[in-house]
Parts: structure tokens; sequence; C-alpha cells
């Protein structure tokens, strides 16, 4: 059923990028968060596309694909389990020029997931709108709200972001959830300094017992994260990056489909390394 879900997906795409002749990128990455207690690895792969509709209207469309494994320390009774979770998304975005000052954003992601075996229960839907106001060329503002998994669980958050270009080498971007700094010092190197909000849930294949607190049926996990990032144009269309940074207020538990807590894993705060490779046409 997941490789059905997910070739089905990968068509698609495939046919919108063809008839709408679309820019288009394809990335890899992999990430390590080793901590004293808890140690998570993710790799994934992203396929996205962009397209100016006209001169009012653009659309961007990416499909990810994400898998996270688990590593508890000896003797922690959950390093018996399977400890492997899948997440599949689908973002769909419509940008739409009111004047040349005013846009308005709208966006659509649906999420699936799991741990092993995928169920229509695994979808979420989530995403919002928003409105963006330019100030001048340099400076402008968006304001919205979306429906996201920032702290493990699906709610409707405000999102905010002011953007300042000071000059052709330097852009900085302060709000919620994303905060980043940005340098170039030519056409090949870039340097990024961000501080991200982010979180996810999955479903779990069956409910565990959690001795007197009942059952949890989904693991959740959120996090600030503070990292610095270097991407570098190895070729016309090839790019890699490196992360590496420091996650805050780590949160892993297990819930119930309610969000309420029924396990806290403890998990310590500590670093993170990524890399990745990535092709823009």
């Amino acid at each position: 059923m997941k490789l059905k879900l997910f070739t089905t997906l990968i068509f698609m795409i495939s046919i919108l990028k063809i008839t709408a002749q679309s820019s288009y990128s394809l990335e890899l990455n992999l990430k390590t968060i080793p901590t004293k207690e808890i140690s998570k690895n993710e790799s994934g792969i992203g396929f996205s596309f962009h397209q100016n509709l006209d001169s009012k209207n653009k659309i961007t469309n990416s499909l990810t694909y994400k898998n996270s494994s688990l590593n508890y320390g000896s003797g922690n009774y959950f390093s018996a389990n399977n400890n492997k979770y899948n997440w599949i998304e689908n973002k769909l975005e419509l940008t739409h020029q009111i004047n040349n000052k005013v846009n308005w954003n709208l966006e659509l992601k649906t999420i699936a997931a799991f741990e092993k075996s995928f169920d229509f229960s695994d979808i979420t839907i989530l995403g919002g709108a928003g409105i963006g106001y330019a100030f001048n060329e340099k400076n402008n503002i968006y304001l919205g709200v979306k429906r996201m998994t920032l702290f493990g669980k699906a709610q409707i958050l405000p999102t905010i972001a002011f953007h300042s270009q000071f000059n052709s080498n330097t852009a900085i971007e302060i709000g919620f959830p994303n905060s980043a700094i940005s340098y170039s010092n030519n056409e090949r190197n870039a340097f990024r300094l961000t501080n991200v909000f982010d979180g996810e849930y999955y479903n779990l294949d069956q409910a565990k017992a959690i001795n007197s607190n009942g059952n949890a049926s989904k693991i959740s996990f959120s996090q600030m994260t503070t990292a610095l990032e270097y991407e570098r144009n190895v070729d016309r269309n090839w790019y890699m990056s490196f992360q590496g940074g420091y996650q805050f207020d780590k949160k892993y538990t297990l819930t119930n489909n309610r969000g309420t807590t029924k396990y806290n894993f403890d998990a310590n705060d500590g670093f993170l390394f990524n890399i990745g490779i990535k092709y823009k046409q």
C-alpha cells in the first residue's frame, strides 16, 4: 500500500511537470541527531516544481518522503520495539499578486505519517492562508494563519515573517515559526543562520500500554532548532549543503488520540548534523 501510494504521487507530479514546463528541483538529505538517551536519524528525498501561471499567479508543488529511526539507550523498554517511522508530504501553494504591494497565499498540505502499515486514518490535512505586503523593494511582511504540527500535534497557529534585503549579499527574515539571516559572498556560496520551530507526530500500528497511564496511539516530536547552513554550487545545476546546529526544548512523547501525554521520553537537548545534495533546473 505504501509503495502504491508513493508511486501514484510521483506519477502525478511528473505529469504536472511535463505539461506545465516548470522549473524543478530534486533533493536528498541525511540527518543525525545524537543525544545521551535517544539518537534520531533521518533520511529524506524531495521533489518540487514551480510555475508562473501568468503575471499575477504562481504555483509551487512539492512532494517529500522522510524515514526516521530512534535508537534508545541500553536497557530501555522501547528499544525492543519497532522504532522506524514514515512521513509522506505533498504541499501545494498558490500565490496571487493583487497589486504591486499586496499578495495573498494559499497553502494545502496533505500528510501521511505512520509506523509500518499505512491506513487512511494516517492522513492529515494541514495548511492555511496569509497576506503579504511590500513596504518597498527591500522590505515586506507576511501575516497568516495555518494548521501545523509544530508542537507535536495538529493545531491552528499564527504565522508572521518580516523580510528585509539589506544589500545584494545579505538578507534577514524575522518571524514565527522561522527566522533566518542569509549571506552570499558570490554566486556559488550561500550561508544561512536559521532558527526554526518544528515538530511532527506518527500514528502507531498498535496502541502501546503505558503502565497505569492507559494506551498510547501516537508518537510525537517537537523542538526549536538553531543551525548554521552552508550551500555550495558545485556545478551548473548541482548543490551540496552542510548543516550543523543545536536543538532546544526537545519533547519526545507518546500520546493518545487527543494529544494527552501518556509517556515522556525526557529527551535531552543536543546537536544535529545534516548533509544534503540538490539538483535544480
